[in-house]
């Protein structure tokens, strides 16, 4: 009976390379178990049939930017939960490693009805046209950049490039956001003229914000240096209630025909 060994130790055995090499093709998706990808450089094997894909090479797995479009939470009660916190800029996903130490302690997690919605490998948009083979390694530390408004679904970014996160934290204050908002309600005189400049949020005056009717019932919203919670309290200051609320846009990036649930890879050449 053939003891088990680590797939790395038998690939490098089997193509005569190093076990960081080995390492790197099984992570890059090029290596087949008994006709099935792995991984896992650690998966123990036998008896089975170890292959590497003749195309296989050794250039690393490159971050990815996924745009998701996300439900709205859906708490289990059938209620609009607010016990959790607000996500924060820059928020880990939760259970992966934050690179800031081996330690769990001092990782950010997402609100705990957006960790039930992440992306997944079954939720890719059938029309991605990016050309990006599938790895595992995509899900692996993905930061949640520019969190959604409270309750609301729409257009979600989760990165591994620190150039992204770099870009949406810093420049944060100054990158527009579109949202599409359904209310119901009476307009308090002068409110609508207060939505586009002229209300305060935390005790702070909110800088102005561009906001016009979509129709009888939604509102567009677009604006810079969005707060957690910050659309809900300007409608509610102006006599209406938020019904539903979606996010179209962050700066260039619009979600266009994304389905709901699911997700694509950044193209190289798209922008924020």
């Amino acid at each position: 009976m053939t003891v088990p060994v680590r797939l790395a130790r038998r690939l490098a055995e089997l193509v005569h390379c190093s076990r960081r090499e080995a390492e790197l093709y099984i992570a890059g998706g090029w290596v087949s178990v008994d006709g099935q990808v792995v991984e896992e450089p650690q998966f123990m094997v036998s008896q089975q049939k170890v292959e590497l894909h003749p195309d296989a090479t050794l250039v690393p797995v490159e971050s990815v930017t996924i745009l998701f479009h996300q439900p709205s939470p859906q708490p289990s009660d059938g209620t609009t939960s607010h016990s959790t916190r607000p996500p924060k800029n820059g928020d880990q996903v939760a259970g992966y490693p934050s690179g800031r130490g081996s330690d769990r302690e001092g990782q950010s997690l997402i609100l705990a009805d957006s960790i039930r919605q992440l992306p997944s490998a079954d939720t890719r948009a059938a029309d991605d046209r990016s050309g990006i083979r599938l790895l595992k390694q995509h899900f692996v530390r993905l930061t949640q950049c520019l969190p959604l408004q409270l309750h609301a679904s729409g257009l979600t970014v989760f990165t591994q490039d620190y150039r992204v996160i770099r870009k949406l934290t810093e420049d944060a204050a100054t990158i527009e956001q579109e949202y599409v908002v359904e209310v119901a309600g009476e307009l308090v005189p002068d409110g609508f003229k207060l939505l586009n400049h002229g209300l305060s949020f935390n005790g702070k005056p909110l800088p102005p914000v561009k906001v016009s009717w979509q129709n009888e019932t939604h509102l567009r919203f677009a604006l810079k240096g969005a707060q957690p919670g910050q659309v809900a309290h300007m409608c509610l200051a102006v006599g209406l209630q938020v019904q539903a609320m979606k996010r179209l846009r962050i700066g260039r990036m619009s979600m266009c025909k994304l389905p709901l649930g699911q997700w694509r890879y950044l193209m190289p050449y798209e922008k924020f």
